[in-house]
């Protein structure tokens, strides 16, 4: 995390939240820092710097404001190349979709609602950058917004 505060967001937001059927526990490192192998150096998968990479969720200026506890409903960006049956098929697979709109005024976003919220966070992880087009990705948030 960038400093201790988002460390503790990160804490507070996903302790105990319910993933494949367990209880996800998330807690303080007693690790001060990652070390990231060096450039050319094999790390068997087990490091990844999501830093700088264009499918950074939150990488704006500003938009951690968005980040909320897991909720059921995920808002959903870059879905204009999409048809509705398709992405509820897309989200279908990962449970029961409860509801679903494109917003009225732009049709590149839409919110879905899934059964619960372990469905809608296994959706996130399953769907969050999947490509949808030539260089567009579909963007997976958690959202405050019902249907």
């Amino acid at each position: 995390m960038a400093d201790s505060s988002q460390a503790m967001q990160a804490i507070t937001y996903l302790d105990k939240v319910r993933v494949w059927g367990k209880q996800l526990r998330v807690g303080s490192s007693k690790h001060q820092m990652i070390q990231l192998p060096k450039e050319g150096q094999s790390d068997s998968g087990l490091t990844k710097d999501f830093m700088n990479s264009p499918h950074h969720r939150f990488r704006r200026s500003g938009s951690k404001k968005y980040i909320i506890p897991p909720t059921a409903v995920l808002h959903l960006y870059y879905v204009a190349s999409l048809e509705e049956d398709d992405i509820r098929r897309m989200f279908s697979q990962y449970g029961t979709v409860k509801g679903f709109k494109f917003f009225p005024n732009d049709r590149k976003m839409a919110l879905i609602e899934m059964s619960t919220v372990e469905e809608a966070t296994l959706s996130l992880m399953g769907l969050h950058n999947y490509q949808v087009g030539d260089n567009l990705h579909l963007r997976v948030s958690f959202s405050r917004s019902t249907i």
